[in-house]
């Protein structure tokens, strides 16, 4: 509910979710999302979405408008915003920060305030672009990851026969989304070759229980992987 200490909240009403979960995913307008994100991950990735795709029907292939940008945009204000909260910390104790932490977080505090609010603003335009595509779709399917899960200390992953750094790549499919302030929940596939990968399914604004009940939909056909212990 409603918490008036805290000043960044929103006043939307809250609706329960549970009991709309097992409706099925009878009704749902479902679409994939091509372009960046068909281009941004490997066959593996293509397939779990594939799979994902046929299971809830997906009725279209459509584009998230300017989604690399948003991309950099995202990577602007997390730096930004990151370095400035620890900035008081690591002028006093930069000791207690690992040192690419601290290194990373020094270079955010320096990023200019002219490309924060620019990339505040074009996050608000692009807000304003996506909204019409809720009009048509209730659930759009993308990769959470370019590839699957890889070895420990992996320092490259390869995607469609470029070698890009994996710490920095893993995430390259979520910025967009999460820049947004979408609605998603992840679901966990495996792999033909028994590894983990994830797929997206995001909602409109306010809608998490659209996103719940396409994934309530998948674990009930037995298309994600449910770990054990927690099934049912």
């Amino acid at each position: 509910g409603p918490d008036a200490q805290d000043a960044f909240q929103a006043d939307e009403p809250v609706t329960l979710t549970a009991p709309l979960l097992d409706r099925g995913q009878e009704g749902l307008r479902t679409a994939v999302l091509g372009g960046f994100f068909a281009d941004g991950c490997d066959d593996d990735a293509r397939a779990a979405v594939a799979r994902v795709a046929q299971a809830l029907e997906a009725q279209a292939q459509l584009e998230l408008p300017q989604a690399a940008l948003a991309r950099s945009a995202a990577f602007i204000i997390t730096a930004s915003e990151g370095g400035n909260q620890y900035l008081p910390l690591l002028r006093t104790m930069p000791e207690q920060f690992e040192p690419l932490s601290r290194e990373r977080l020094l270079a955010g505090a320096m990023v200019p305030a002219t490309w924060y609010v620019q990339a505040q603003r074009f996050r608000r335009h692009l807000q304003q672009q996506v909204q019409p595509l809720f009009k048509e779709w209730d659930i759009l399917i993308a990769p959470a990851t370019p590839c699957c899960a890889t070895p420990i200390g992996q320092e490259s992953i390869r995607i469609n026969g470029q070698d890009l750094p994996t710490r920095a790549s893993m995430g390259m499919l979520t910025q967009p989304i999460s820049f947004l302030g979408l609605p998603v929940v992840t679901v966990p596939l495996t792999t033909a070759g028994g590894l983990p990968i994830g797929v997206q399914l995001i909602a409109p604004p306010w809608r998490e229980d659209l996103c719940l009940r396409a994934a309530r939909a998948l674990e009930q056909q037995g298309v994600v992987t449910v770990a054990a212990g927690i099934a049912g």
